[in-house]
Order: structure tokens, then sequence, then C-alpha cells
């Protein structure tokens, strides 16, 4: 299945309520506390006309309290964007920890470095242009050292093959999060987005059934809508 540019698979246009976001901006406020390193990433991808689909300030908070709690070392992430995942990640790695990111688009990749860089993260974060199927595949190639942290968020058609080099480059224990896993109920309901359910839907199904991976699924509100967000450990 063919790897599509970001902006290509983006979702309908969501309707976030009112309360859902008067909420997230609250916690992000007085619980999350973005720094001026992520909040320069947020507005950048704002400034270059990038399609607002960055995860949220909590949601960002979370992965790096996962990374941190999962004792990682080594992360991919697979769909870079302006960087702002990439940063709250590398946050939570230890000295001598690195992030490996997959970007597709250069101009995207170009403002990604430039963020890490200006938030002090440069020494921990790689980012790799190019159709991301072809980095993994390159990696596993390479024979680079297993990932302990897997972070999906690209495009959806393609997030079951995501999935499985995430379980060949990764090991035993691994941490696997794959975003976007709701998609405004598109999961029991295909036609509110036939471009990116059917990809998203086969990726759920393989969670529940590849004997290598245990998981789980988390439906968020806020101001990307009515979403959420799987959670998956290698076996």
């Amino acid at each position: 299945m063919p790897e599509h540019k970001p902006s290509e698979s983006e979702p309908f246009e969501h309707k976030p309520q009112r309360g859902w976001v008067a909420v997230e901006e609250f916690l992000t406020q007085t619980v999350v506390h973005p720094d001026a390193g992520l909040q320069r990433a947020v507005q950048s991808a704002t400034d270059a006309g990038m399609p607002p689909i960055e995860v949220t300030p909590n949601a960002g908070k979370l992965l790096k309290l996962l990374v941190q709690l999962s004792g990682a070392r080594r992360v991919l992430e697979i769909g870079t964007l302006a960087g702002f995942s990439a940063i709250w990640m590398a946050q939570g790695l230890p000295d001598g920890g690195r992030l490996l990111t997959c970007e597709f688009l250069t101009k995207h990749a170009e403002i990604a470095r430039a963020n890490v860089a200006a938030a002090g993260l440069e020494d921990k974060v790689e980012v790799r242009v190019g159709p991301a199927l072809d980095t993994l595949a390159a990696l596993y190639s390479e024979g680079h050292e297993s990932f302990d942290f897997v972070f999906i968020d690209a495009d959806k058609e393609n997030n079951s093959n995501y999935l499985d080099w995430a379980i060949r480059l990764g090991r035993p224990g691994t941490t696997v999060v794959l975003d976007n896993a709701v998609w405004e109920g598109a999961v029991v309901d295909p036609s509110i987005d036939r471009i990116n359910a059917p990809g998203i839907i086969g990726a759920l199904e393989l969670l529940g059934s590849h004997p290598q991976l245990d998981a789980t699924v988390i439906q968020t509100v806020g101001s990307k809508g009515w979403d959420g967000f799987a959670l998956a450990r290698v076996r």
C-alpha cells in the first residue's frame, strides 16, 4: 500500500465541543505546562501552513511519561511534522538516550530539526527524511539496535505495516503507541472517512490478534475532536 503525504490523509473536519476544549486548555495550563521549546514547535507549524495535526499538549506529556515509565533509551517515531511530539519524548529520555523520527517531507524535517535544536535536544534526536516504510526497512537492513518505544502517527493507510515494523525493530517489552485509533467513531462507521478508516480498523484488528502484541485502546476528547490511542506491549 503506498505511503501518502500527511496532508493527503488528513481527517474530515473535527467538531470538538467547547467544553472539551476548555477542559483541555485548563489541564494544559494547570498540569502539563509545555515549555517555550514546545510552544515554538506548535507556532512554527502554524507559520509554515502545516496541518494542525500534532498531538495535544496533554497527549505529548503522556508520551514523555510513558517513555520515562518504560525506561526507554531508544525511541522510534513514525511521523514527525514540526517535531512537537519528538521534543516531548526526547525530554523523557535519559542521558545517552536517542530518538529517531521519520518524516516524509523535507520541508517539515527542516522545521523539526530547527525546533529540536532550539529546545536543546539536537544531541538526542535524528530526523530521517523519506517514505517511512523505506526508512524502516533501511534501519532493519542496517541492523539498528532494537527500539524500546515506538510512536506511530503517520498516514493511516499504512498503520498495519508500521505495527509490523514496530515488532521487527523492537524487542520483547517494547512499548508501542498508535495515535488516532478512534477517528470520530469511524472505526465503527467507515463511511465517515473511507480513506483512513480501513487502515485504522485493520491496525486495530492486528493489535487484537497478533500473537506478539498485547494492547488496549483509550478513547479521548478535546481540541482534536473525538479520538483515541492504542497502547501495546510487544510480547
